[in-house]
């Protein structure tokens, strides 16, 4: 399975996604990752945000260092279990830093907590980021192209996301999803609903088979039969998966951008091999090397 270099499509914005590191290597390691991806010359890079905010001082650390780079950050926010005073003081710390985009999230609650806190959904939060900030911060939030997998219904899921926008989101980047139809179907079905806000496809690169597969399962993305069986019959053979992961991650990416998707969002996993063969692939490193 191979691309076919002489078919155009039009070339994207895109942006990366790193979480905090723990340790001290870890935060030099990921410096350095960070300076090889900045050759994509990124729209903005977001740092994600821990279970009840359990990486705050992490996710903060490594924002500050990426507007000290010279690009663009945005901050993971995450309400469940939080109260209003401290993501007001969370917000102000950002405005502080010279932060202005921000992905508004539910979040997941450490283990052992249960349902309280003044915020339950993501669109109260979106809500509560415009009464205290205004038009400060451009707002993304997620989005669910195969459903969030505790939504009732897919009706359900679709009413959520419209609660999202109408509480003042201005974009959002999807779960990663390896199905291109449903995103195109997703697409069509809010803009239907007179939803017109940029949705960018988050895409993950295929690193290796195991943990794909258990993560898939956990977070309601479908691995298609004949990936999921294509990598397992690999086994541990991982320059195998990371070849066919790699056409298989090409083609998705080239049929979104050829269908219009606005920008592509990579879960880097703070490793940049992977998600810089996919731009050359693409193309996207082209016009974006010095």
């Amino acid at each position: 399975m191979t691309s076919n270099p002489s078919q155009p499509f039009p070339r994207v914005p895109v942006s990366l996604e790193f979480f905090p590191p723990k340790t001290e290597t870890g935060i030099e390691k990921l410096r350095g990752v960070r300076q090889q991806l900045y050759a994509l010359k990124p729209q903005f890079c977001s740092v994600t945000y821990g279970a009840g905010g359990s990486t705050q001082a992490g996710t903060f650390a490594a924002v500050g260092e990426i507007l000290a780079e010279g690009q663009q950050a945005a901050s993971h926010l995450s309400c469940v279990g939080a109260t209003r005073e401290k993501l007001r003081q969370e917000l102000a710390q950002l405005q502080a830093m010279g932060v202005r985009r921000v992905v508004a999230l539910r979040g997941d609650l450490p283990s052992g907590y249960g349902m309280g806190g003044e915020f339950h959904y993501a669109s109260d939060l979106v809500a509560f980021i415009r009464s205290e900030t205004g038009t400060h911060f451009h707002i993304e939030v997620a989005a669910y192209p195969e459903m969030h997998p505790q939504a009732a219904s897919p009706q359900k899921d679709l009413q959520a996301f419209a609660t999202k926008v109408k509480a003042g989101a201005d974009s959002a980047i999807t779960q990663y999803f390896f199905n291109a139809d449903a995103y195109l179907r997703f697409m069509d079905e809010i803009r239907a609903m007179g939803l017109d806000i940029p949705v960018v496809p988050g895409i993950m690169p295929i690193m290796g088979a195991t943990q794909l597969l258990r993560f898939s399962d956990a977070c309601g993305t479908e691995v298609p039969r004949w990936i999921r069986t294509r990598l397992q019959a690999f086994g541990d053979d991982t320059a195998s998966i990371r070849a066919f992961g790699l056409d298989v991650v090409t083609q998705l990416c080239e049929r979104l951008m050829r269908e219009g998707a606005p920008a592509l969002h990579f879960y880097t996993m703070n490793q940049s091999t992977l998600v810089l063969e996919l731009a050359r692939r693409l193309r996207l490193l082209e016009d974006a090397l010095p």
